[in-house]
């Protein structure tokens, strides 16, 4: 039997969660590594396990509950995905391009893409905020290798400003708002599991990365390839610069830096979502 095409595995997934979600969304956000705990502000959620959406991967990872959440968060209407996939689960690039192509089609027209990332710019401290300007991907893949699905978009999207610069605007102002200081930097995504040799930190920082870490890019190409207007928010939660004498990070260290930017990440959302654009009905 021949292999699904995207569209129809895309009609399959909404099929199966479109009478739970009911009217459309505005935002679709990605919460990353130790961030999912975002979701608690979703007001009248309606909470979906990956599991019950039809073809679609289920989250492996630890700290990703695997869940779909619909609901009111600071007063627009979201899908949040409380818990990402990666490559490294061993997912295709076309499985995680699945999930963002559904939160288009449940009606969002922006995406807020989160994630936890070390530090490639020696500037930063962990525990700190990267509100992302552009990428470099360095997975190796991309999600629109094959037959192009004309339905959902080009078959050479633009990624010129995949992050969209007025949203980043936007999300700079938002953070103003705050009082949290910010970086605005270049995110390089890996492959993964494993973390980087000191050599390879040193590359991606010569290469023009500030942060690095292993999910948000293949997201992102399939956000452009849908036309969703993108803002990327990095927790940073490690130093990654390279250098011998660097420190190395327990788990609970970095989970405990990932808390401290999510606080300040939870409070630049609470100011920048009402701001972000509104559907054209």
């Amino acid at each position: 039997m021949a292999e699904a095409s995207q569209i129809e595995r895309l009609n399959r997934a909404h099929k199966s969660v479109a009478d739970c979600v009911g009217a459309p969304v505005e935002i679709a956000i990605v919460l990353g590594s130790g961030l999912g705990d975002l979701a608690r502000g979703i007001k009248d959620a309606t909470i979906i396990p990956y599991a019950d959406i039809q073809g679609f991967p289920v989250a492996t990872a630890p700290g990703h509950k695997g869940q779909l959440i619909v609901g009111t968060l600071h007063g627009r209407r979201v899908a949040a995905m409380q818990g990402r996939l990666h490559l490294y689960e061993g997912w295709t690039p076309r499985d995680i391009a699945l999930a963002i192509y559904l939160l288009d089609r449940l009606g969002s027209t922006t995406l807020v893409v989160t994630n936890a990332a070390g530090a490639l710019n020696p500037d930063y401290r962990p525990g700190d905020v990267m509100l992302i300007e552009d990428h470099l991907n360095f997975t190796g893949t991309n999600p629109l290798v094959g037959p192009n699905d004309g339905e959902i978009g080009l078959r050479f999207p633009d990624m010129a400003r995949a992050y969209d610069p007025d949203l980043l605007e936007l999300a700079t102002d938002a953070a103003d708002r705050t009082l949290q200081p910010v970086h605005r930097g270049i995110y390089a995504g890996i492959l993964g599991p494993s973390l980087e040799t000191l050599a390879e930190r040193r590359f991606l920082r010569a290469a023009g990365g500030d942060a690095v870490g292993m999910s948000t890019v293949t997201e992102v190409i399939a956000a452009a390839h849908a036309g969703l207007r993108v803002v990327g928010i990095s927790a940073i939660t490690n130093a990654a610069s390279g250098w011998a004498d660097e420190h190395s990070d327990t788990v609970e260290e970095v989970f405990a830096h990932t808390a401290v930017s999510g606080e300040k990440i939870d409070s630049i959302l609470q100011e920048l979502l009402p701001l972000l654009p509104r559907r054209l009905d």
